[in-house]
């Protein structure tokens, strides 16, 4: 397409940035706190593929979700779940977060 004068933005691998892993952390904090480690490990490999889709339908139930939740954090989310390397990411995340836990719950026991 460059004889024709039209440039194409070539779609490069996107890398998570450090704003986008910083709000990774945060949401798989969030699922850690609230005790649900094993389901959303499990929800999110199971739904990988389907990120794209499953982005789609939360920014579908936005306007219904958002009456309860900031809509930023919301849509940001949305955003973010878009990618499977971001659920990856996130499922990284929760188990490295879960490992770091249960390990210094194991040495204040053996203390």
């Amino acid at each position: 397409m460059k004889e024709l004068g039209i440039s194409i933005r070539e779609n490069k691998e996107s890398e998570v940035t450090v704003a986008e892993k910083e709000a990774i952390t945060r949401i798989a904090q969030k699922i850690i706190d609230r005790g649900f480690v094993t389901p959303a490990v499990f929800f999110l490999e199971l739904m990988k593929p389907l990120s794209l889709l499953g982005s789609h339908a939360l920014v579908f139930f936005g306007p219904i979700i958002t009456a309860f939740v900031r809509q930023d954090k919301y849509y940001r989310a949305a955003e973010l779940l878009e990618d499977p390397k971001n659920v990856e990411f996130l499922i990284s995340e929760i188990e490295r977060i879960d490992e770091e836990i249960n390990k210094n719950k194991s040495k204040e026991v053996k203390s």
